[in-house]
């Protein structure tokens, strides 16, 4: 299988490389165009770029995001083969997923939110929104967003990158983009795979991507298509501590266009996403102790609008979506269920030092009552060095179909389950002078009909679904980014979470798994021969011990177009695990170099 994967990414590069010389044969005066991005802002967010993404050597977008206050929950190796994510205090169904301001949530699980069919190479910025910022969105925020903007073809760009490292792992990169005149296109291909560090925890995983932007008399047109397809072990990912040899097979597929026409300082931006997703899963590939196996296909089809008017004191906007959610189950059966969306969003500059930002948002689901959310924001300047911001939002969260409709010998759904509510308060300070960036930002959170899966009594047969009555999450984020000297940067953030709700006596299937403390380091030394950067995280669950992770990415500059690097993950060799009963691999090494020209 290896073989036929290589093979047949050398021959899509080279079929890729033609078509790109084919497409670019016409003649049509280019400008310099940005990505089609909704604007809909968020003013406290943390981001990655691409040039940190290249710095700390990350192999996939999913590992980028651990430099980030978001508490990542890895099921593999750090290819991005299945993670769930949690931000403050949430469960893993409580992120909302972005692209380019489109939501992307699997309808299914919130197990899929990590499958993002496009490559390191497509990414301009990565944006993790917590809290208040993120409503604007619509459902699932209840504890922010994430956002991936994807960058805009270059001129003539190549990237070419392979990596080598333990357990018989391997990938290759390749992108091309090409631009002439008002026409601007990328491909980019990914192959990863590897044995894994320990029984069925082996993985093959393949993205191809192509971006476009054209400037017409109209306006700008972008098209965005992105494939993803990964066939890996499972090992007890959702029994842990079961033992369970399983295996998965997904695959996505993913369209997104929209146009942005401005005119006098008024903006219209109509879009649409469709995104397929296919997933099967065997419980016990030898089956010895289990035949069982699920089929899943879901569509998410959201055509929008997003019409924005600057004014003398801000901006105003105000936007229409429909969505609709398909399954068709081997195991939940056909469902579907629509929505009907409009949305505004103000921000207004009351006084050279005070900013106002206030957003709602109506969502009609079908089954369900109509659902508000809505957030306002307050920022004052208090010096160029020092300033304040607060906000509160609603937000709310639909159940997934697999808690509604779910069913296998050990557990079983509840197609009465009402959405989760929310509301979060914060508050915070920012201070910036010259080489140093710090603040911090306080939160609290009402949670009502919260959604998890328990047992009432020892003696239950089965897990239930059900709406929980009431949580409450306090916690605080921290941020300090230091310019020491012209070669040598570090970055830190702390995160602390307090998250509080009558037990009423149930056992919790999964339990508390969210992070009680969370610290990311970085170093970052940019030297004559290359950039050189340590990495250091160190998390702490409720009920568990913490562990301390060390991480180094060290590379050398051959010459303008081309470096070699060193990845070390987990150098310490710690033991850990992100899910209880589900083990994290020790200590990896990978090498590889990369061209780019």
């Amino acid at each position: 299988m290896r073989g036929i994967k290589k093979r047949g990414l050398v021959g899509a590069f080279v079929i890729v490389f033609n078509i790109s010389r084919f497409v670019f044969c016409s003649e049509v005066s280019f400008l310099d165009l940005e990505p089609i991005v909704v604007s809909k802002s968020a003013d406290h967010s943390y981001s990655i770029d691409s040039d940190d993404i290249k710095d700390f050597l990350s192999s996939s977008l999913i590992e980028a995001l651990t430099l980030t206050p978001l508490d990542l929950q890895s099921r593999s190796l750090k290819g991005g083969i299945q993670t769930d994510f949690s931000l403050r205090g949430s469960n893993f169904q409580g992120v909302l997923m972005l692209i380019n301001g489109q939501r992307v949530n699997d309808p299914q699980t919130g197990h899929h939110n990590s499958d993002i069919p496009f490559t390191t190479a497509d990414i301009e910025k990565i944006e993790v929104i917590p809290g208040v910022n993120s409503s604007i969105f619509g459902p699932d925020a209840i504890g922010g967003a994430i956002n991936f903007r994807l960058k805009k073809p270059k001129d003539k760009e190549r990237v070419v990158e392979f990596r080598v490292g333990q357990h018989q792992t391997t990938a290759e990169l390749l992108s091309i983009s090409e631009q002439q005149d008002n026409l601007a296109v990328r491909f980019s291909l990914e192959n990863e795979e590897s044995a894994g560090f320990r029984d069925d925890t082996d993985f093959n995983k393949f993205i191809t991507s192509f971006n476009s932007i054209l400037d017409s008399p109209f306006g700008e047109l972008g098209l965005n298509l992105g494939y993803q397809e990964k066939e890996f072990g499972a090992y007890d990912f959702y029994t842990p501590a079961s033992g369970y040899l399983s295996k998965e097979w997904t695959k996505t597929f993913l369209g997104s266009t929209g146009v942005i026409i401005e005119r006098d300082g008024f903006s219209v931006k109509p879009n649409f996403l469709w995104r397929r997703h296919y997933d099967k899963f065997m419980l016990d590939k030898t089956g010895v102790r289990s035949k069982y196996i699920n089929h899943h296909r879901t569509d998410v089809f959201t055509p929008g609008i997003y019409v924005q008017r600057q004014t003398d004191i801000g901006k105003l906007g105000i936007g229409l979506e429909y969505g609709e959610e398909r399954i068709n189950s081997s195991n939940l059966g056909k469902q579907r269920r629509n929505h009907r969306s409009i949305f505004v969003d103000e921000n207004l500059d009351i006084l050279s030092c005070l900013s106002l930002g206030a957003s709602f948002r109506q969502d009609d689901y079908d089954g369900l009552d109509n659902m508000l959310t809505a957030a306002f924001t307050l920022r004052k300047n208090l010096s160029q060095k020092n300033s304040i911001h607060a906000g509160v939002a609603r937000s709310f969260r639909l159940p997934t179909f697999t808690e509604l409709y779910y069913s296998d010998p050990t557990t079983v759904g509840n197609a009465g389950l009402s959405a989760e509510k929310s509301l979060t308060y914060q508050a915070g300070y920012d201070y910036t002078h010259k080489n140093l960036s710090a603040g911090f930002t306080l939160f609290f959170r009402e949670e009502k009909d919260f959604i998890d899966w328990i047992k009432r009594t020892a003696s239950q047969e089965k897990w239930q679904v059900e709406n929980i009555s009431d949580a409450e999450v306090f916690g605080t984020e921290n941020y300090l980014k230091l310019r020491i000297n012209e070669n040598l940067n570090w970055e830190s953030n702390y995160s602390y979470i307090d998250k509080r709700m009558n037990s009423h006596g149930y056992l919790y299937k999964y339990g508390p798994n969210y992070i009680r403390h969370l610290v990311n380091n970085r170093l970052l030394y940019n030297c004559a021969f290359g950039n050189q950067a340590i990495g250091m995280t160190y998390k702490k669950k409720p009920g568990r011990d913490g562990w301390f992770l060390l991480d180094g990415c060290f590379s050398y500059r051959v010459n303008k177009n081309s470096r070699i690097f060193l990845s070390i993950s987990n150098i310490l060799n710690v033991e850990y695990q992100e899910i209880a009963g589900i083990p994290q691999p020790g200590r990896e090494v990978t090498a590889g170099v990369r061209f780019e020209w």
